[in-house]
């Protein structure tokens, strides 16, 4: 046995977020499961020898590179662990690591992507176009992304009541009808993207004054009414936990079946957009 990460992608549209809980399915579970499966996990045992997660994600949110590691035989590659995995949970690289590494505490920094619908106010589309109310001046979004860069105590954006200080990085690039927003940073507070990026949204979209941002960094609490909700969790990935002692090394098989399996989910999933889409056209 040697200590081993890997590497693990999902869709978590279908899991109550990452870390396991009582009565209902979460991807750990379904990781633990798969180790039960290959008798690495023994039935009796609660977690994995030497197990540590990179973070934990929301109910809704899905990830490229959510990273474990654990003490595992040399036979377990990413491809042995999708053998028994579920379809929408797979493994595509693994790395040696130290004895002593933990893949929470070892973590760099975190990625986090989000896919913020909002067509550009400068879009010549018609009037009748229900786009049109949810347009974003990009500029007034790209504005509060760099107000809210940098380290800040972020209370009134977390359900946390302590460590909420951080220090994240957000970008926004237009592609088409969406703002692809990036936030990276060492770690996060619950929920802190979903609400950073609900509040540059707000802002983009001129619900919020540039103001509002002054004060959610405020050190007074915002009052009730004036509270952040976070943004739905569906759109965000977590798209990479950087390990700068880690070399990582792609299992090609592995690799090539989780593309072909979530490109196919992207295919339904587009095919179910055409259809919802001729629903709410046909209603006149």
């Amino acid at each position: 046995m040697a200590r081993r990460a890997f590497r693990i992608a999902y869709d978590g549209s279908e899991y109550y977020g990452f870390q396991r809980q009582p009565d209902v399915p979460t991807v750990e579970d379904a990781i633990f499961g798969a180790l039960r499966d290959l008798e690495v996990l023994p039935a009796e045992a609660h977690k994995p020898d030497g197990y540590a997660a990179a973070g934990r994600t929301d109910r809704g949110v899905s990830a490229l590179a959510q990273t474990i590691a654990l003490e595992s035989p040399v036979w377990l590659t990413p491809r042995a662990l999708n053998a028994e995995l579920p379809a929408d949970v797979r493994a595509w690289a693994s790395a040696d690591a130290p004895e002593d590494f933990h893949a929470t505490h070892h973590a760099h920094e975190r990625e986090y992507t989000y896919h913020c619908y909002g067509p550009a106010t400068t879009s010549k589309s018609g009037l009748d176009d229900p786009s049109r109310a949810v347009a974003v001046d990009d500029d007034r979004f790209r504005a509060a992304c760099k107000a809210l860069s940098g380290a800040h105590d972020f209370h009134n954006l977390t359900p946390d009541d302590h460590n909420t200080e951080r220090a994240p990085t957000l970008s926004a690039v237009r592609d088409g009808d969406y703002l692809v927003v990036t936030v990276t940073a060492g770690g996060f507070a619950r929920e802190l993207v979903r609400r950073l990026v609900s509040l540059a949204y707000a802002v983009g979209r001129g619900e919020e004054p540039l103001e509002k941002l002054d004060r959610a960094l405020a050190a007074e609490p915002l009052p009730g009414h004036e509270g952040i909700a976070p943004a739905p969790p569906e759109p965000l990935v977590l798209t990479d936990v950087r390990y700068p002692a880690l070399e990582f090394e792609l299992d090609p098989e592995a690799a090539a079946s989780a593309r072909a399996l979530f490109e196919t989910r992207a295919i339904e999933r587009r095919t179910g957009a055409r259809v919802a889409r001729q629903l709410g056209d046909g209603i006149r």
